[in-house]
C-alpha cells in the first residue's frame, strides 16, 4: 500500500507543528499490519517567516524522513491540485489518497459549484494515472470565518453536500471512493490554534477520521487510537 496525503495548510503544517500526517504514520505503524509506504513529491513544512515551504522543523523528532512525504501546500485547494495529482500518482505509484481540500477554494478562488467540478477533475486525473486508485475525502470543516460570514458558511455546507454526491456518483468497485465523517466533537476553539489549523487534539481527530473511514469501509488497519 502506498499512501499519498493531499491537502492544504492543515495538511502541510507550519514549522514546529507535529501534523496529522505524523499521527497517521503512528497509526499505520501500530495498526496497519502489512507493508506500506507514505509517498509524495514534498516533505517540507511551511515557514511563516520565509513565506514558503522551506522548513524541516517538525515538532515530532521521531517522524522518519521517509514518512514525511506529501502533496500539500499552504493556501492551495482543488483549484491547484487537480492539475498536479496525475503526475504525483504516476511518479510515486500511489494507491490510496487521503485528501483534505476545499476550504481554500471556497475562501479565495471558486464557489461550491466550481470547487465540486474541480474535485471531479481531481478524481479523473488520479484515475487516469492509476485506474485502481482509492481515495478518502475529508469534508470541509467550517473555520472561524464561517462564524461571522454566513455566505461563506453556506458555501461550505453546499460544497460538502456536492462532494458527498460526487463521491457517491463516482465510486467504483475497482476504484473505491469514501467520504470520511467530520471528526466527532471537533471544536475549532479547542482543536485548532487559530480557528483553522489543527492543534495536537485536532491532529488526532483528523487522522482518526481517515483511519476510521478506511477501517470501517475497507477493513484496513484498526480503529484509531490516540498515541501521544
Amino acid at each position: 500500500m502506498r499512501f499519498l496525503f493531499v491537502g492544504d495548510s492543515m495538511t502541510i503544517g507550519r514549522a514546529g507543528d507535529i501534523t496529522w500526517r505524523y499521527r497517521m504514520w503512528q497509526h499505520l505503524e501500530a495498526a496497519f499490519g502489512g507493508p506500506y509506504r507514505i509517498v509524495g513529491p514534498r516533505t517540507e513544512l511551511y515557514d511563516p517567516e520565509a513565506g514558503a515551504p522551506v522548513s524541516y522543523a517538525y515538532g515530532a523528532p521521531d517522524f522518519p524522513a521517509g514518512a514525511r512525504h506529501h502533496l500539500a501546500g499552504w493556501g492551495v485547494g482543488f483549484h491547484h491540485m487537480w492539475p498536479l495529482i496525475g503526475e504525483a500518482v504516476r511518479s510515486w505509484r500511489a494507491g490510496i489518497l487521503l485528501v483534505s481540500l476545499g476550504l481554500i477554494d471556497l475562501g479565495f478562488y471558486t464557489d461550491s459549484t466550481q470547487t465540486e467540478r474541480n474535485a471531479r477533475a481531481f478524481i479523473a486525473e488520479a484515475r487516469a494515472a492509476n485506474p485502481r486508485i482509492r481515495a478518502v475525502f475529508l469534508p470541509v470543516i467550517p473555520n472561524i470565518r464561517a462564524e461571522s460570514d454566513p455566505a461563506f458558511a453556506a458555501e461550505v455546507g453546499r460544497f460538502n453536500e456536492l462532494l458527498d454526491k460526487a463521491v457517491a456518483d463516482l465510486d467504483r468497485p475497482g476504484s473505491p471512493l469514501l467520504l470520511a465523517s467530520r471528526p466527532p466533537a471537533y471544536d475549532i476553539h479547542t482543536d485548532t490554534y487559530d480557528g483553522t489549523h489543527p492543534a495536537p487534539s485536532g491532529e488526532h481527530k483528523l487522522a482518526g477520521a481517515f483511519a476510521d473511514a478506511m477501517h470501517q469501509a475497507w477493513g484496513l488497519g484498526a480503529p484509531y487510537e490516540r498515541r501521544d
